[in-house]
């Protein structure tokens, strides 16, 4: 089954001071954000196969549009990040249907490498309500200045037959980050932590 897809998002938020100090260059993050028809809305169904398949579709599609907004080349991604909400006709494990089992390679493909797992988050929710979308080091979980993360809001979504679904991936980790641990130019991406 493909998405039925009503309308993307895409913003890129680019962060140039911090208390009064110049971020040179500006930290950046994208997201792409997906709104989707739910096919399971207001039934319960034991396969949720369908969902995970358009879980593995979004990932690719928004993982793209996150490296694309920002401008860099796949490898120049340092971290990553996903989320979705379920119209109140839905239930919370199509959530995880999408985001799971499948979204997480094609995610992996479109910013190569990310060894690390993918932060995640997911809600049930309605128009114009926050989600916040998780951030971390795409090959390192021990990296600390990559732990952040991202809100969206969309005005019309998610309506209750709807699924919301974001990705996000930045150049970069926060900005001035000092509460120490593993850099980025350290990090190995052999095991996902270090």
């Amino acid at each position: 089954m493909s998405a039925n897809i009503r309308k993307i998002v895409v913003t890129v938020e680019e962060t140039h001071r911090e208390i009064g100090r110049a971020i040179d260059p500006a930290t950046r993050k994208a997201v792409a954000i997906a709104v989707i028809e739910n096919p399971f809305a207001g039934v319960y169904q034991e396969d949720l196969t369908d969902l995970m398949d358009i879980g593995a579709e979004l990932g690719a599609l928004l993982g793209k549009k996150c490296v694309e907004a920002l401008g860099i080349d796949p490898s120049q991604a340092e971290s990553y990040g996903k989320s979705a909400m379920i119209g109140e006709n839905g239930e919370l494990e199509h959530a995880a249907a999408i985001l799971h089992p499948k979204l997480g390679k094609p995610l992996r493909d479109a910013v190569q490498k990310g060894a690390a797992l993918v932060p995640s988050s997911k809600k049930m929710g309605s128009p114009g309500q926050v989600l916040d979308v998780p951030l971390g080091h795409k090959d390192a979980a021990y990296v600390r200045s990559h732990f952040d993360g991202i809100e969206v809001r969309l005005n019309d979504a998610p309506r209750a037959n709807e699924i919301m679904v974001a990705v996000a991936v930045t150049d970069s980790g926060r900005p001035l980050p000092r509460v120490g641990g593993l850099v980025h130019e350290d990090a190995v991406g052999q095991d996902g932590l270090r």
